[in-house]
């Protein structure tokens, strides 16, 4: 699957060619000023192996890199390593067995696309070029989540290699406490997890999308809505609100609802998406449940989340009521800086239980803030809009996803403190020499 023309290198820092590599690992194009001492592209296992020992060797530090869709850029710290192990992006799937296989830098929306075929699906995240890597080590918030769990749940095992550079496999019989950390360590994960082994699903029989959008003095009657409605919605649907300055069919800020819907048939969908024939009257375009593919749905998400953008964003989880709430949506949706930039507005609702595993926080509704520009010279007026208003809603949160924080910046609760403190004794045991970063905000 590797071209001669994607081989890798290694670049110390003042080599020609480092601040490319560097750079190429973000996918935010405002990079943060931390240079490691060396990068690694792996093209393989065995060149992970090798970087391990060099990293041994040299007392370096390592984060790793898959698809670098981290807004943060946890991977890119001062010193160390940067093992980028996006080369390894292999696939094998057993249709059969409903399982596969896939290596960490292989894109959600390409191992969508390869199963379509065989009709079988997994829960993929919703942005294209997101890679599997860091996405199920956070948790993994996809397509029809709601239904089928969050990724990282339906990961079946790991191939690793570990702080000694030795390689090893993880499942719920091997390797047991790797496998629980590698369900929601997110970039605090004392590996480098060359493979994953993936449960599959079969591939919903009907997708498509009801939506409608409302201006911005509407904002109050809609999110009402949206938290009343939100804990009876069926899981084959997620509800999200987003609130910018671009909406069709409105002139000026204002909010668009959007319904996925993941069903065995369009009757069944119809049935599950007529809860949106309560929405508030007034809307300045909807569109009724129509069929649509994967892909479109891909691509009006990255009307959102443009390549070659600026980025800075924060989140919380909450099950607050409303009314504490709206004071502060409404104190964002007065401050929206210019489109891209948004806020999302996300009814998750998740069961009471789950298996055990690191990921360990998660509520009734997700908010984040998007900041997006284009220029460097807009920094100053953009980058600090996601963080200041999240601050200002933190005692409304119960914690964090680790998708879209910014731990440097603000540090905040992203597992439960039993798990933290798991995480920490596991890391003592597995990686005693601290060869692997920890996440960032801690020591």
């Amino acid at each position: 699957m590797h071209s001669e023309q994607r081989r890798g290198s290694t670049f110390r820092r003042g080599d020609a060619g480092y601040e490319a590599a560097r750079r190429a690992t973000c996918w935010n194009a405002r990079l943060a000023d931390r240079f490691p001492d060396v990068i690694v592209q792996a093209n393989d296992e065995d060149d992970v192996v090798g970087a391990l020992q060099q990293a041994a060797r040299e007392g370096l530090r390592v984060g790793v890199r898959s698809g670098g869709h981290s807004w943060a850029g946890n991977h890119v710290r001062d010193g160390g390593m940067l093992l980028d192990v996006s080369r390894l992006d292999g696939v094998s799937i057993d249709a059969a067995s409903m399982q596969a296989t896939a290596g960490p830098g292989c894109a959600g929306h390409a191992l969508a696309e390869r199963l379509r075929p065989h009709g079988l699906f997994f829960p993929a995240g919703h942005c294209k070029g997101v890679c599997l890597g860091g996405y199920l080590l956070q948790g993994g918030f996809g397509w029809h989540g709601r239904k089928l769990g969050l990724a990282c749940m339906n990961v079946l095992g790991i191939d690793y290699v570990d702080a000694d550079g030795q390689r090893r496999h993880a499942s719920p019989t091997e390797n047991e406490g790797m496998y629980w950390a590698a369900r929601g360590a997110g970039p605090g994960f004392f590996g480098v997890i060359t493979r994953f082994h993936l449960q599959l699903h079969p591939r919903p029989r009907f997708m498509g999308m009801a939506m409608a959008t409302y201006p911005l003095r509407d904002l109050e009657r809609v999110f009402r809505w949206a938290h009343a409605h939100g804990p009876s919605i069926p899981d084959s649907i997620e509800l999200m609100l987003l609130v910018s300055r671009d909406n069709p069919g409105v002139r000026g800020p204002g909010i668009t609802v959007l319904a996925p819907v993941f069903e065995d048939s369009y009757g069944a969908a119809t049935k599950a998406a007529s809860f949106m024939k309560q929405r508030p009257r007034g809307a300045g375009m909807s569109l009724p449940l129509v069929p649509m593919k994967l892909d479109w749905m891909y691509r009006g998400v990255m009307r959102h989340y443009p390549d070659e953008h600026r980025y800075a964003v924060d989140n919380m989880w909450t099950h607050a009521p409303i009314d504490a709430l709206l004071p502060g949506i409404e104190r964002i949706g007065s401050t929206l800086p210019p489109a891209p930039s948004h806020m999302l507005w996300m009814n998750w609702c998740p069961p009471k239980e789950r298996p055990p595993m690191a990921f360990s926080l998660e509520d009734d509704t997700y908010i984040a803030l998007y900041g997006v520009w284009k220029n460097a010279e807009d920094d100053a007026a953009i980058a600090g809009w996601a963080g200041e208003h999240m601050r200002a809603l933190a005692h409304l949160g119960s914690g964090i996803q680790l998708a879209d924080e910014n731990l440097a910046q603000r540090p905040a609760r992203f597992v439960a403190d039993a798990n933290l403190a798991q995480l920490d004794a596991l890391r003592a045991a597995h990686d005693a020499a601290g060869r692997f970063h920890p996440w960032m905000g801690r020591p």
